[in-house]
C-alpha cells in the first residue's frame, strides 16, 4: 500500500495565482482555493519586505470571519523592489516594458510576504514571514524586451516578468535566494511552517 500525506488542518490557499496553486500542489497536501477580495493599499512609510507582509496579512484579515475550527489559510503577496521603489503588477504593456528597461543590467530584490492563519478552539492565530531573493539581469535589448511583453503579456506579474518564462531564460544572470520566491511563493519556507501539521501514513 503506498504512503500518503495527511495534514492535521484543512488547507485553504487564498490566492488567484496559478503559480502559487501549482507550487502548493507540489507538496502533495490536499487544499482548496478561495478568491479573497481585500484592500491591497498600504501605508506610505512601508518599504521593501514590509509591504508584502502587510498585504498578506490584510488578505488574511479579510477572510478570518469565514474560517472555521481546523482550517489553515495561506495568503501571500509578492513585490519587486528596484532602486528604492516598489514595482507591482504593470497596468498595461507599456508599463511592463518600462519596468523591464529599469531592471535590465541591474540587480533587484523580490520580496514575498506569507501569512498562515489558523483557527483552533475558536482562536485565530497568524504567523507571517517574508522571503527575499536578489535577482540580477543582464542587459536586455529593446527587441528582447518588446518581444517578451508582446508575446507573454506579463500584466499579472510583479515587476512585469516571470522568471519561469522566456525573459528569465535569456535575462537572469545571477540569483541569490529562492527561485520559487521569484515565482511568487517561497514553497520551501511554506513547507517548513506546515511540516509540524503533516502526518506520513504508511
Amino acid at each position: 500500500m503506498p504512503s500518503s500525506l495527511i495534514c492535521k488542518y484543512d488547507i485553504i490557499l487564498g490566492s488567484k495565482s496559478p503559480r502559487r496553486r501549482e507550487l502548493l500542489a507540489g507538496l502533495d497536501i490536499p487544499f482548496r482555493v478561495v478568491d479573497i477580495a481585500a484592500d491591497e493599499s498600504y501605508p506610505n512609510d512601508l518599504v521593501s519586505g514590509d509591504i508584502p507582509i502587510y498585504i498578506s496579512r490584510a488578505k488574511a484579515t479579510a477572510y478570518t470571519s469565514l474560517l472555521t475550527d481546523g482550517e489553515l489559510l495561506i495568503t501571500a503577496d509578492t513585490i519587486v523592489w528596484s532602486r528604492g521603489k516598489m514595482l507591482g503588477k504593470p497596468t498595461n504593456e507599456q508599463e511592463a516594458y518600462e519596468m523591464l528597461r529599469q531592471l535590465s543590467g541591474h540587480t533587484h530584490q523580490v520580496f514575498t510576504g506569507v501569512t498562515l492563519t489558523k483557527k483552533s478552539n475558536g482562536d485565530i492565530q497568524m504567523d507571517s514571514f517574508v522571503d527575499k531573493t536578489d535577482v540580477t539581469f543582464d542587459s536586455l535589448s529593446e527587441d528582447e524586451i518588446r518581444y517578451y511583453v508582446d508575446r507573454y503579456k506579463p500584466l499579472d506579474k510583479a515587476g512585469g516578468y516571470g522568471i519561469q518564462e522566456y525573459i528569465g531564460f535569456i535575462g537572469v544572470s545571477h540569483l541569490s535566494g529562492s527561485y520559487f520566491n521569484v515565482m511568487g511563493f517561497p514553497i520551501e519556507r511554506v513547507y517548513g511552517k506546515l511540516r509540524k501539521y503533516i502526518l506520513y501514513e504508511h
